[in-house]
């Protein structure tokens, strides 16, 4: 089904009509309009239905759809989605595990991603929360050059601990593909 009523499938009486040139030509029958549309070799398509008279354009409707679906495109490729990354800690890292985890989420957070920073529990080390935090609070400091804190670290369940941090400045742009 189309998104637009055309030609036949436009069964109002009347409808306030743009000419192809663009021009206003005011309310007019929707035969009329029909036939004028078929004088020059194009669609009558309904434009704004909610409208009291509905407003019809003669136009090419599938030079129409076209053009539509490019500027869609186009829209698409400037939206860019941000998504979040994880990168999982655990709270008795080494210095030298915490600065790879780090490079990690530096890499993330170039590109232009979130980064979920997570501290994972196991067995009694739920009893010492605060090393989870102090490890968080590390990785955290090591990235405060490139990301901002959105989330500080809190509890997320009853055996993880995560933060949520974002870029700072805008992401670099990619140069391969």
């Amino acid at each position: 089904m189309p998104k637009h009523r055309i030609n036949e499938h436009i069964r109002i009486p009347n409808v306030r009509l743009i000419a192809a040139d663009g021009s206003q030509a005011g309310v007019v029958d929707t035969q009329v309009a029909r036939e004028m549309a078929l004088q020059d070799g194009l669609d009558l398509v309904e434009i704004a239905p909610n409208a009291d008279p509905p407003v019809c354009k003669i136009m090419d409707y599938g030079k129409f759809l076209y053009q539509q679906s490019k500027k869609d495109k186009a829209a698409k490729v400037k939206q860019h989605t941000i998504t979040v990354k994880g990168v999982r800690l655990t709270p008795k890292i080494s210095g030298h595990d915490l600065e790879t985890k780090a490079a990690q989420g530096r890499e993330f957070l170039d590109d232009g991603h979130k980064v979920k920073a997570f501290v994972v529990f196991r067995g009694r080390m739920i009893t010492h929360k605060e090393f989870g935090q102090d490890t968080l609070d590390k990785f955290i400091e090591i990235l405060k050059d490139v990301a901002l804190v959105e989330q500080e670290p809190k509890m997320d369940g009853p055996r993880s601990m995560s933060a949520l941090l974002s870029p700072k400045k805008v992401m670099k742009k990619k140069t391969e593909e």
